[in-house]
Parts: C-alpha cells; sequence; structure tokens
C-alpha cells in the first residue's frame, strides 16, 4: 500500500540529509501516517482510514461524516 494519506493526499517528499561535514545525499520524508479505526455512527459501522496526524486533527473540526462523504464523491471506496 502506498504512502499516502487519504483525507489529505500528503506524499513522501524528497530533500538532502545534511552531514556535519555539509555533504549533502538524497533521503527521503515520510508522512506521519497512521492506520485508524473510526466508528461512523450515521452507518452504524467502522471504518478503516490510512491518515496522517494532520488528518486525524481535520477529522476531529469537520466531523467524519462530512469527510466520508468528500472522498466517496472523489471516488475513493469506503
Amino acid at each position: 500500500m502506498a504512502r499516502v494519506c487519504q483525507v489529505t493526499g500528503k506524499v513522501p517528499v524528497r530533500g538532502n540529509k545534511v552531514s556535519h561535514s555539509n555533504i549533502k545525499t538524497k533521503r527521503r520524508f515520510l508522512p506521519n501516517l497512521q492506520k485508524k479505526r473510526f466508528y461512523l455512527a450515521e452507518e452504524d459501522k467502522w471504518v478503516t482510514l490510512k491518515v496522517s496526524t494532520d488528518a486525524i486533527r481535520t477529522i476531529n473540526k469537520k466531523g467524519l461524516y462530512t469527510i466520508v462523504k468528500e472522498l466517496r464523491a472523489n471516488g475513493e471506496k469506503i
């Protein structure tokens, strides 16, 4: 499974690892993803999402049902 947040769309980005002697080598910065189960009360079922910690805060702010409706409108199977 790809390292992509289902809600925010965050993906790994590329950058440089800089050593003490200032030598730069390529590396990847991975998003802080969590596999989390949420209870969707409107449909009386549990939903498992792969989300970033930023997305968990967004779900708390907007509400789970709103986020799930947006995901389904974008073609995500939930």
